[in-house]
């Protein structure tokens, strides 16, 4: 005889039918990312500004995420990240194989001379993020971290990827054509920047590398002296990722 469901079971299921299970998840996964974006802990109000949640709603979440590790509260009432995402992060590094291929190529542009060296990848319709990074020897840098978010309209790195997601438009078809965009002061207006795609396997693009730093130091000879240097670095790392660099005009 066929022994019933229990009721746990049958709330369970009931549960994932209505998708309430997975709601609870993504809720629970937007109070991580305002805490990953933030630049200090954050208060419990903070955390209802920034997520739109209800301060109920956001404290029955952290009686999962603290003891998970995903959240700690802090002496002062407020909250941060906790030791999970750390372990994540690191796990993360360790099983990356990408990066054992970016990392160097990172840095030889670095050992070259040239500015602070990013690798950007797509993070969702309208954001890129910072995966790896390589600060230059110079005395001022530009603000650009590992694991931040930058948005995909400002920036070379982002208008790049948009490029190759089919975005139509002169600066896509140039991008198309020459490998490489120059953004100046887009983002800050202190900042500039000049990037080049690298693709893996069927021609998918991978990410993108860009060579960022004040906007002082990127006048017209420093600009070609960058894509002199970057452009074949960005063909390397595509090939020992199993891509093909396509036939660019210079």
């Amino acid at each position: 005889m066929k022994k019933p469901a229990t009721k746990s079971a049958t709330t369970e299921s009931s549960v994932r039918e209505t998708g309430e299970g997975v709601a609870a998840v993504e809720r629970a996964l937007s109070i991580v990312a305002a805490l990953e974006t933030a630049d200090q802990p954050m208060t419990l109000a903070e955390l209802a500004v920034r997520t739109g949640f209800y301060k109920s709603t956001i404290l029955r979440l952290l009686g999962s995420l603290i003891p998970t590790g995903y959240v700690t509260r802090l002496p002062d009432g407020s909250y941060d990240l906790g030791p999970t995402a750390f372990r994540l992060g690191v796990a993360f590094t360790r099983k990356n194989a990408l990066g054992h291929h970016v990392l160097p190529a990172l840095q030889e542009l670095v050992d070259r001379g040239t500015e602070s060296a990013s690798f950007h990848v797509r993070q969702d319709a309208d954001n890129r993020v910072c995966l790896f990074r390589v600060n230059s020897r110079h005395a001022t840098l530009d603000r650009v971290e590992a694991g931040h978010s930058y948005a995909l309209l400002r920036g070379a790195a982002g208008h790049i990827i948009l490029a190759y997601a089919g975005s139509t438009g002169q600066r896509y078809d140039a991008i198309r054509t020459t490998g490489f965009d120059v953004s100046l002061g887009e983002r800050d207006p202190s900042c500039a920047a000049v990037a080049a795609p690298v693709f893996g396997p069927r021609g998918m693009l991978v990410g993108v590398i860009s060579l960022s730093g004040p906007r002082e130091r990127f006048g017209e000879a420093e600009i070609a002296e960058m894509k002199r240097v970057l452009g074949p670095v960005a063909e390397a790392l595509t090939k020992n990722l199993g891509g093909e660099w396509p036939a660019y005009r210079r």
